[in-house]
């Protein structure tokens, strides 16, 4: 079903999607393939454990994706406030939803010296805004709506659900590897039926260095994925405003801060990073190779990508 939302649809994004997702499908079909290799070759059990893992990967992933909301405000320590709380701040929200024609969220604000903003849900009836007290004092009103919108287009394109659906192959990968690692762990000795023990640590040995070649080609996927639809966040927030240019000033005021901000604090706020508006880390400079794993693209791609949303705004007006 079509999200209700006048949100600019993104040919890029709809491309990076379905190319990430079909090497996705190719690296798990690589991986039953595997799978099934090993387990023909040592041991029929090896079908429990993934069954086991998938069963116990699947709960996660529907659990994360329809408790999303809740999970984030109660780790940013936010609460929901009423438009006569924040009068300001949903008439923002209001404004954007209208334009956008798309429910409104809940609205939330946690009490943070980190300026920073994310909203999550499983859908857009089933969303929440979260905005920190330190982004309302930094940003203008029209800097606000920027990030706000940039948020509310996760929302529209249904992101939580997207990136849930891409991270369910890793979140089995990552199982397996600690499946594996304790059954060598414990099962792979010598002593009393040595050539069962030595069976059962190939199997696990193979079951773990599958697992962990499908992790780490899954987890760059998934970055990249990540990143991407950040850009397109930012693309689809400013053509609905119409004003990119506050949302460049808002990067910039943000990422500035977030630089100063001391790294324990950071840390401890690395958990939202798939989330928030920008990432709780100080950035590496450009052409670094921890862009590649990286949740959200460099300041610099950022402002170049706005800076062609001007440019298009720029030629439709003229």
């Amino acid at each position: 079903m079509a999200a209700r939302t006048r949100y600019a649809p993104d040919r890029g994004l709809t491309v990076r999607m379905t190319a990430t997702m079909f090497l996705l499908g190719l690296v798990f079909v690589a991986f039953v393939a595997a799978i099934i290799g090993i387990g023909t070759a040592y041991h029929a059990s090896i079908a429990v454990i993934v069954l086991f893992a998938v069963i116990l990967g699947g709960g996660f992933a529907i659990g994360s994706l329809f408790y999303s909301d809740k999970i984030a405000l109660a780790t940013a320590g936010a609460r929901e406030v009423t438009p006569q709380e924040a009068p300001e701040l949903h008439g923002i929200v209001d404004r954007l939803c209208a334009l956008a024609d798309m429910p409104k969220p809940r609205v939330a604000i946690a009490n943070s010296n980190m300026p920073n903003a994310f909203a999550t849900g499983r859908n857009a009836d089933h969303a929440v805004l979260c905005v920190t007290t330190d982004l309302m004092r930094r940003l203008t009103p029209e800097e606000l709506e920027g990030v706000i919108a940039h948020e509310m287009s996760h929302v529209a394109h249904k992101d939580v659900q997207v990136m849930t659906a891409a991270s369910f192959l890793a979140i089995i990968a990552a199982l397996l590897i600690r499946v594996a690692f304790y059954g060598e762990l414990f099962g792979g000795g010598g002593g009393r039926g040595r050539g069962n023990n030595q069976n059962t640590a190939i199997i696990m040995f193979a079951l773990m260095a599958v697992s962990i070649i499908v992790y780490a080609v899954s987890f760059l996927l998934i970055r990249m994925l990540s990143r991407y639809r950040e850009l397109s966040a930012d693309r689809s927030g400013a053509l609905l405003t119409g004003q990119p240019s506050a949302l460049k000033s808002a990067l910039v005021k943000v990422s500035g801060q977030m630089s100063r901000i001391p790294n324990n604090d950071l840390r401890s706020a690395q958990p939202m990073n798939a989330f928030f508006f920008a990432p709780a880390m100080h950035l590496a400079p450009k052409g670094s190779l921890a862009n590649v794993f990286s949740t959200h693209p460099s300041l610099e791609r950022r402002l170049a990508e706005l800076d062609k949303v001007q440019q298009q705004l720029g030629r439709t007006a003229g």
